[in-house]
């Protein structure tokens, strides 16, 4: 029967949730995460910043960076189907193209909006960069 219970979703959801709580309480707070002592910090918090002149920028940003997330997910989704055989040479020039074709007008976006592709990557603290380094 414990076998059975492992198996629910509601148990594994409820290992998941356990798993990161765990994690979380493992991550040290950075010296700018915590309020002073004896009452709270009068500046913005160091991870959000709502300036009103830069937040289409800011959106911008965050939607390009998940955007090209996703491009370089696919990407490698597509080296992998080409490493196993598993298209034709003319699905192959076809995703080729197509994906040289995404990473121009991401390369456009960027320009437009004043972003780098280096401004993309995310700083996930102790977990590193959200996208690999660029090679």
């Amino acid at each position: 029967m414990a076998a059975e219970e492992t198996g629910r979703p509601e148990r594994r959801y409820e290992e998941i949730a356990q798993a990161a709580e765990r994690a979380f309480r493992l991550l040290p707070a950075a010296p700018g995460d915590l309020p002073p002592p004896g009452g709270r910090s009068h500046s913005p918090s160091r991870r959000i910043s709502c300036d009103p002149d830069t937040v289409e920028r800011d959106l911008i940003r965050l939607v390009l960076t998940l955007v090209e997330l996703l491009r370089q997910l696919m990407e490698r989704q597509a080296l992998h189907r080409v490493d196993q055989g598993d298209l034709t040479e003319e699905e192959e020039e076809r995703l080729g193209t197509t994906l040289m074709v995404l990473h121009d007008r991401m390369n456009d976006l960027c320009a437009q909006y004043g972003l780098s592709m280096d401004d993309l990557n995310l700083d996930l603290g102790p977990l590193g960069t959200l996208l690999p380094p660029a090679d």
